[in-house]
């Protein structure tokens, strides 16, 4: 039997280490497409929708408060990758719609994410993926009841 006890403050620190250093490789491979993983969540969205969207109701799908999505539609807009559409029954809304511009390069991004998780888990056999899949949703559920 093994007496080794692991540190749990050096292991968490490790899991938001690796977390973070993921999360930078990912955006470092949307890049060339010119989006980041904010925007490319936004623009998922609204491919999945297959409609437009108020911006209260993709703040809502994305978790994040609606001045958020505003400051991410602006900058999506002003890339030419969404347009915001009025909602013809309610003057004060607003729809974010994805153009075929912003179609064309969420789906580049996507392709280049691909990639980039294929190099990141390239060296774990899939049992390790596996196990490693079911400790990080039994930890997910325990901090989500914190």
């Amino acid at each position: 039997m093994n007496d080794f006890r692991v540190d749990d403050s050096a292991l968490l620190g490790l899991l938001l280490v690796t977390g973070e250093r993921i999360a930078a490789r990912l955006e470092a491979a949307l890049t060339d497409q010119g989006l980041s993983l904010a925007k490319m969540n936004v623009l998922g969205h609204l491919v999945d929708a297959g409609e437009p969207l108020p911006l209260g109701q993709l703040a809502e799908r994305i978790q994040c408060v609606k001045s958020n999505v505003t400051q991410l539609v602006d900058r999506l807009e002003g890339d030419g990758l969404v347009r915001r559409v009025p909602d013809p029954h309610d003057r004060r809304s607003v729809f974010a719609a994805i153009t075929d511009e912003g179609r064309k390069r969420y789906e580049a991004a996507g392709r280049a994410r691909v990639r980039a998780e294929q190099e990141l888990l390239q060296g774990l056999p899939e049992e390790a993926r596996q196990q490693l899949s079911g400790l990080l949703q039994r930890l997910e559920r325990r901090a989500a009841l914190v």
